[in-house]
């Protein structure tokens, strides 16, 4: 929910690049609380400010923000035999130490937060992070990944599972500082084919939600509700289904009724307005969430309200506004 489409974000970023924000506790529970208090009543959870990459970065990868074009490593990973994909596989990533940050501006928005809703933890996925160390950024057509996987397929799973086994200490870690649920964002799932997904993706999604829960106990925590978003891998929602996750986050490519019959109410289901009709005005938002709301059954129960995928800058925080009370209109709960 936090982000550029705020003017109040901008204020608290100052002239702090993004990464800095990330790496303030302050400034990063500021701007985590921003959506909870403009949106008063209307939402019901806060998710903490941060970055999918900032795993890669305790990996030892360099990684920057730039602007009107997203993040940039500089030195992307060429092919294994790159003495830098050696360095990273046999790096002792020290989770705790490298993202202590990360923790530290939870357990500052928990303070902060008194209750008003709970806080959300998450990671990228596994696959996603790949992409990211391989290609050297967002891609278009994902020549580099690509090539790695089909190969170099032994090496790619080998860094997979290094990143995998990350994400879990990660999310523990989140945990223990006050993270309530957690999520992880397999935002690139749909550069994949059905059955490389079950090769390259799905394999280190289910490692996640399989170690958890158990890294948890061993750190004597209790298991919170774990939330998977694998952006546009429609095919693979059965799969997702019987995951062990306890929410399958949908896009907007995926008919939600057609996404509750194929559930089966396995698991919660989340989503799924376009967050283009965020630039529609008030009658198609309303059309979308009417639409929206009668696919997931029409009632409040067994499923969560949310956009298909992130809020981008140009948006109109009024019209996001609207987009919430129409949900809570539409099913029939009136803001608090």
């Amino acid at each position: 929910m936090a982000g550029r489409y705020l003017p109040e974000y901008h204020k608290a970023k100052g002239s702090h690049d993004f990464f800095e924000c990330c790496r303030s506790p302050e400034i990063a529970s500021t701007i985590t609380l921003q959506p909870v208090e403009r949106f008063a009543g209307l939402i019901d959870a806060a998710i903490i400010f941060s970055d999918i990459l900032v795993i890669p970065q305790a990996m030892g990868m360099e990684v920057v923000m730039v602007d009107k074009k997203g993040p940039h490593f500089p030195h992307p990973l060429v092919s294994p035999d790159d003495p830098q994909y050696r360095e990273i596989l046999d790096r002792d990533v020290d989770v705790k130490q490298e993202l202590d940050y990360v923790y530290k501006a939870i357990t500052l928005t928990r303070h902060k937060l008194k209750g008003r809703v709970p806080l959300i933890g998450f990671c990228g996925a596994p696959w996603t992070l790949l992409s990211y160390m391989v290609e050297g950024g967002g891609s278009k057509l994902f020549v580099q990944v690509k090539t790695w996987v089909f190969r170099y397929p032994a090496e790619s799973r080998k860094l997979l599972q290094k990143i995998a086994e990350l994400c879990v200490e990660y999310l523990a870690l989140q945990v223990v500082a006050g993270a309530q649920l957690v999520q992880i964002f397999d935002s690139w799932a749909a550069e994949l084919s059905p059955a490389s997904f079950q090769s390259f993706s799905l394999p280190y999604l289910l490692y996640i939600s399989s170690h958890l829960p158990t890294r948890l106990a061993e750190l004597k925590q209790p298991r919170v509700p774990m939330t998977v978003f694998a952006k546009g891998a429609w095919y693979a929602l059965d799969a997702l289904c019987e995951s062990g996750y306890d929410v399958v986050g949908l896009d907007w490519l995926q008919d939600p009724a057609d996404a509750v019959r194929a559930a089966r109410g396995r698991v919660v289901l989340q989503g799924n307005a376009d967050p283009g009709v965020l630039y529609g005005g008030h009658a198609a938002i309303t059309e979308v969430v009417e639409a929206m709301v009668k696919g997931f059954g029409g009632g409040k129960q067994g499923w969560i309200a949310n956009l298909g995928h992130g809020i981008t800058p140009g948006v109109d925080p009024d019209d996001l506004k609207f987009f919430f009370e129409e949900i809570h209109r539409v099913t029939g709960e009136k803001a608090s």
